[in-house]
């Protein structure tokens, strides 16, 4: 029984730290690194309090060199996933009713752990895992997964915190229940944060999760599984499922406890996931809540009056930090005649000095995509541009996978702004420009706007404030978030919650109040001090 009303931490961004030569994070991140990478890993599903090993398993590699093991997953049947689903009822009834106090400290304990003893582990398997350099493993495994736990439990006491007026003789109370159910949390690839986000907020809010992460982030998944238990979580809030995609989804959409569903991945995956909701929707006790972060075709468009090196910047590091592999890179540009030849100018001069391989080698400040079917639709996608009489590669256009699945920064330049590439999300390290004339900028707003079908993030360079007006008014339904000067990444907790609309999601905006909302049932209390003993109004006399 709670004997206070209390006041959490007050929720700080972790600060980025540098791993410059010679700093002692540097130090500790090598030496992790390496013994992650020479040891192997035999990762189970975790049910409850078992951790259960099926022999079925699959390998799991770097995708900077796809012929090192770094061990193996095991993968459920359909009766574990049933399983699955009766643990977490089970672990629902007293999780949903223990004090919220007790949820907030777990989490705030897991910010601490991973901010502490598990930061070069859990960045370090990152690094390996996803091919992400030391830089982008620290922004999204460490940081960013410690502002969410943080952040999360900060929003969480605001939401109780808002409670109903009441007038004489009554006190009205309003309490936010736990859904009534399981959510089915499915994280992909490319974020550490998200990956462990997805099911934590929900789980902070009483909910009892079942959690599927990718499978090419299966292995850094798992310190995510070592944090939470280390932290406290109970057995069955939390349960962790790997296997066919297909089967697990469809058994759980099938249950009738079915609450909710947590997702970032493919806008196609999502829409799947909805209709099959839709005809299950008989089926269930409650209404499911339907969140999704999806696709991304995202833009930079530049007006005349910006400054080039800025423009040219934006689009290197926008474009091929962890190598394009961001819901939110930039792959599509449009920049005024004006100012192109200085803007490719600079953008040559930033590639050539672009050095690509494993994270382990600090000088890279690109690696490997993520797997060989991304490897082979960014492939494709750039032979047809150079076969193509509407685009020219200009910057890069090489690829090897020999060793590792390797796409060289690649710049298409073309002359259809419908261009394929224009219009279909690659993730991977590819941007293509279209070139318009300085006086059509405000058609080629125009252009910016209905071109794609997704609405994720989108950012615009001009020095002249009109414009800039102009522009943020005619793109207002273009990007969930929207960035002026700056490049289409890098959202921050507590700073810009992130999500989109259209194709591109539910526009939710994790790392904010408001997905949190999405996953509890608010119940009204009226309570009457002194009830009435006559029926009769005085109306009547």
């Amino acid at each position: 029984m709670s004997k206070g009303f209390y006041n959490v931490p007050k929720a700080l961004n972790e600060v980025v730290k540098s791993y410059a030569p010679g700093t002692k994070e540097r130090e500790e991140i090598s030496i992790a690194f390496k013994n992650l990478y020479n040891s192997t890993v035999d990762i189970p599903l975790y049910i409850g309090s078992e951790e259960i090993k099926t022999g079925d398993t699959q390998r799991l590699f770097p995708p900077f060199d796809h012929q090192h093991t770094l061990g193996h997953y095991h993968q459920a049947d359909k009766p574990l996933i049933e399983k699955a689903i009766s643990t977490a009822l089970e672990a629902r009834t007293k999780w949903a009713s223990l004090p919220w106090q007790h949820r907030a400290s777990i989490f705030l304990k897991a910010a601490e752990l991973i901010a502490g003893p598990y930061r070069s582990k859990i960045n370090a398997a990152t690094m390996i895992a996803q091919g992400k350099t030391v830089h982008q493993a620290e922004i999204d495994s460490a940081c960013e997964f410690i502002d969410f736990l943080r952040y999360n439990v900060e929003f969480m006491t605001e939401i109780y915190a808002q409670q109903p007026n009441s007038g004489d003789g009554v006190w009205n109370r309003l309490e936010h229940r736990p859904l009534e159910g399981f959510i089915y949390a499915i994280t992909p690839f490319n974020f550490t944060a998200i990956s462990g986000n997805l099911p934590s907020c929900v789980a902070l809010m009483g909910n009892v999760v079942v959690w599927k992460p990718a499978a090419t982030q299966i292995y850094s998944a798992q310190v995510i599984v070592e944090v939470f238990k280390k932290a406290g979580l109970p057995d069955g809030v939390i349960n962790v499922v790997y296997g066919d995609s297909a089967m697990i989804t469809e058994t759980l959409l099938d249950s009738p406890d079915f609450a909710g569903i947590h997702f970032t991945g493919s806008t196609a995956v999502f829409n799947s996931m909805w209709s099959k909701i839709g005809q299950n929707i008989n089926k269930y006790k409650t209404y499911p809540r339907i969140v999704g972060e999806t696709g991304g075709k995202d833009f930079v468009w530049a007006h005349p009056s910006a400054d080039a090196k800025e423009v040219a910047t934006a689009l290197t590091r926008g474009s091929f930090e962890y190598q394009g592999q961001k819901c939110s890179a930039a792959s599509r540009a449009y920049v005024p005649a004006s100012m192109w030849n200085d803007v490719k100018k600079y953008m040559t001069e930033d590639a050539a000095t672009i050095k690509m391989g494993s994270p382990e080698d600090f000088s890279n400040y690109m690696s490997a995509v993520i797997s060989e079917g991304s490897f082979d639709k960014l492939a494709k996608a750039i032979d047809a541009a150079k076969a193509s009489n509407e685009a020219e590669v200009v910057i890069g256009g090489n690829y090897d996978k020999s060793k590792g699945w390797f796409i060289e920064p690649t710049v298409i330049l073309t002359t259809n702004p419908k261009y394929t590439t224009m219009e279909t999300e690659l993730f991977g390290p590819v941007l293509t420009v279209y070139v318009y004339e300085d006086n059509t900028w405000e058609d080629s707003l125009k252009l910016v706007d209905e071109t794609s079908i997704y609405a994720l993030t989108g950012s615009i360079f001009a020095k002249d404030a009109y414009v800039v007006d102009y522009a943020t008014k005619a793109l207002v339904n273009a990007a969930g978030n929207f960035y002026i000067n700056d490049k289409p990444t890098g959202a921050v907790v507590g700073h810009q919650p992130f999500g989109g609309a259209r194709a591109s999601g539910t526009n939710d905006k994790a790392g904010s109040i408001l997905n949190l909302l999405r996953w509890v049932s608010p119940r009204s209390i009226k309570e009457t001090f002194v009830p009435a003993t006559d029926y009769r109004y005085p109306f009547l006399g």
